[in-house]
């Protein structure tokens, strides 16, 4: 067989037979209708009507909407009509009003991009900055960690100083091998923090820029409760080295409270204002001003409301800028987005590993400056090298690997995001000028506005987790009784109390797991009996899901034909799994043949529309998960 060098070549006037002319268009849909929103609506509701949604809403893809933050839902469908006029709206990377990013990937001739308060911030070649938190007392060890940290892909340090943290005195011993003219370094921990870090670069005129003084008094008192004085701030300011931040909006203080995306960027704006006030009334130029902050944000497994928040509050505070005289290179938003502690599991945290990595390509995609992924083990103590490394090579692959720094708002033009990033800042907006109609953030913390509204946005997603509509992988489904956690060291609480609650979404399933082991060590193991009917074929899919739901609060559910295994199963309580054509023969009888064998509380698996007579309740999807969990616990005597 020849090779194709020694083919012959056709003519170049040869005529090209008429089926492999390549047409002036190929337009994808050819030979198929013109699909309209009336049409699809039609199918919709069909569908809908086969599952028994009788009475629909109008338009019909309201019944598919899902709530993703405060007033905020997203629709099942995006067409053009939802974005709006892009152009106009979303503006270009690097200009007003900065949807599309803070500032271009890079600068002229490939150098990274310049920021609006001199030098470079961000990572290498134009990415983001890989920022990695450190905490550990033990000065050493966290020296060591550091080191790995930055021969390995990170090129930022975040320390947190402070009693239980890394001393404050030993602030140089733990920096004394980071080369501070390659690594910015920012801190947490007050004045103090901040002081020891000015006193430590003292004179130095070669600082890589992006680092950060910490200073947050804001947050301070939405988590204690106490008023703090920010008129140090500009003190402090005067002297930060150039290119570098002296005030953090940390607006993870009020998403750890509960905070939907909305209150956070509402709440995050408000703060941003009150340090201009402060800034400005002390002496310092609006521009000034704006050069002093940077934005920290929770970045959570909801991949696209993370993309639109971040994008939404660049575009929020270009408007802030916009309305306070700013220019136009102050106004651009530095973010520094967090992986989300209201999200992290302390059951099952290997599983912290896939939330931390959709989290942080949220960030990346979402044109974060900064981002920083908290170790799979954050909830049980102080991570180990292992989890530091997997943090930090989370960062690695996605910006390495995948190239996703490479992009600038790649998720830009998308019809759903644009649409989401527009209700995420009006709505965030709105909740804005509330608080600053109240008086401000000062006025709206010590008022109970802000706590009674984050409480009212946590309210709506508990109701959402209880009922596992929004649902936890490990914790309120799929979990497992066998688990050995990995053993940390506990870390100290940082975080001051008696202002904003602290939450985690798997905090209720997880105290039931708790009860249920304490229980289980104590040698009263509780258990739910399954009581099957029917064939296995008929019976597994509601008892697979009943054991779900029941291992969720750390119940252990053997199974058995009818009511014959229940005195084997040393329990009480047992659940009915068939189906509905096995129910209405025989569930009702099988009731009474569980408590005649010495059930006290008998569930069934399918919808209260069964209505068999001696059932104590019923678990379906949908149910209130954790009331049944809660009811079980109680008829089994396990301790609160």
């Amino acid at each position: 067989m020849s090779s194709p060098d020694q083919q012959t070549a056709a003519p170049a006037d040869a005529e090209v037979p008429a089926e492999h002319e390549v047409p002036d268009e190929l337009p994808l849909a050819a030979g198929f209708p013109a699909a309209t929103r009336e049409a699809w609506r039609e199918l919709v509701a069909a569908v809908l009507r086969k599952a028994g949604r009788e009475e629909l809403p109008e338009p019909v893809e309201d019944a598919l909407r899902v709530p993703v933050a405060t007033g905020v839902s997203v629709a099942p469908l995006y067409t053009a009509e939802d974005a709006g006029d892009l152009p106009t709206a979303v503006g270009v990377p690097g200009l007003p009003p900065f949807v599309r990013g803070g500032r271009p990937a890079v600068g002229p001739a490939g150098s990274p991009a310049v920021s609006a308060a001199g030098g470079t911030e961000g990572g290498a070649s134009g990415s983001w900055d890989v920022r990695q938190r450190h905490a550990h007392p033990d000065v050493a060890l966290t020296r060591e960690a550091i080191a790995a940290d930055l021969e390995n892909g990170v090129t930022s340090l975040w320390l947190a100083l402070g009693e239980g943290a890394v001393p404050t005195d030993a602030l140089g011993d733990v920096l004394a091998d980071v080369y501070l003219d390659l690594a910015p370094v920012s801190v947490s921990g007050g004045m103090p923090a901040a002081e020891a870090l000015l006193a430590h670069v003292a004179g130095r005129t070669d600082l890589a820029p992006g680092g950060s003084l910490g200073l947050d008094p804001l947050g301070v008192h939405a988590a204690s409760g106490e008023a703090q004085d920010l008129t140090g701030l500009v003190d402090v300011a005067r002297r930060a080295p150039a290119g570098w931040r002296t005030v953090v909006v940390d607006g993870t203080v009020f998403h750890d409270a509960g905070a939907s995306a909305v209150e956070e960027l509402g709440c995050s704006l408000a703060a941003g204002v009150a340090y201009l006030r402060a800034l400005t009334d002390g002496g310092l130029s609006v521009d000034e001003a704006f050069a002093q902050l940077e934005f920290r944000y929770a970045a959570s497994a909801d991949q696209f409301t993370t993309i639109a928040a971040l994008r939404a509050a660049r575009r929020l505070w270009d408007r802030v800028g916009e309305v306070s005289g700013a220019s136009a290179d102050v106004r651009g938003q530095r973010q520094h987005a967090v992986t989300s502690s209201v999200m992290t599991t302390r059951r099952d945290p290997w599983v912290n590993m896939l939330r931390t990595t959709v989290a942080c390509f949220a960030a990346g995609v979402g044109g974060a400056d900064v981002v920083t992924v908290q170790p799979f083990d954050a909830a049980l103590g102080l991570p180990d090298a292992f989890s530091r490394r997997i943090a930090r090579n989370t960062q690695n692959l996605l910006v390495e690997e995948a190239h996703l720094a490479r992009v600038l708002d790649p998720a830009g033009g998308s019809w759903y995001v644009e649409a989401l990033t527009d209700a995420l800042a009006e709505a965030a907006w709105s909740w804005f000028t509330e608080i600053e109609a109240a008086g401000g953030l000062v006025a709206g913390l010590d008022s109970g506005l802000v706590r009674d509204r984050i409480a009212a946005a946590w309210d709506a997603r508990a109701e959402r987790l209880a009922h596992r509509t929004d649902a936890i992988t490990g914790i309120s489904e799929f979990p497992n009784l066998t688990e050995k956690l990995p053993e940390r060291q506990p870390a100290a609480d940082l975080q001051p109390t008696g202002g904003l609650p602290r939450v985690r979404a798997a905090q209720a399933f997880e105290e039931l797991r708790d009860r249920a082991d304490a229980a289980r060590q104590a040698g009263s193991e509780p258990r739910v009996y399954l009581a099957t009917i029917g064939p296995i074929a008929r019976y597994t899919a509601r008892a697979s899901f009943a054991g779900n739901l029941f291992q969720a609060g750390g119940v252990a559910t053997p199974s058995g034909d009818g009511a014959s295994g229940l005195a084997d199963a040393g329990t009480t309580v047992a659940c009915i799994c068939g189906t509905d054509k096995d129910y209405a023969g025989s569930a009702a009888a099988l009731a009474a043949e569980l408590r005649a064998a010495g059930a006290t509380q008998v569930w069934l698996a399918g919808k209260p529309s069964l209505a068999v007579d001696g059932i104590d309740g019923y678990v379906y999807a949908g149910c209130d998960a954790l009331d049944v969990l809660q009811r079980v616990h109680e008829q089994l005597g396990v301790p609160a």
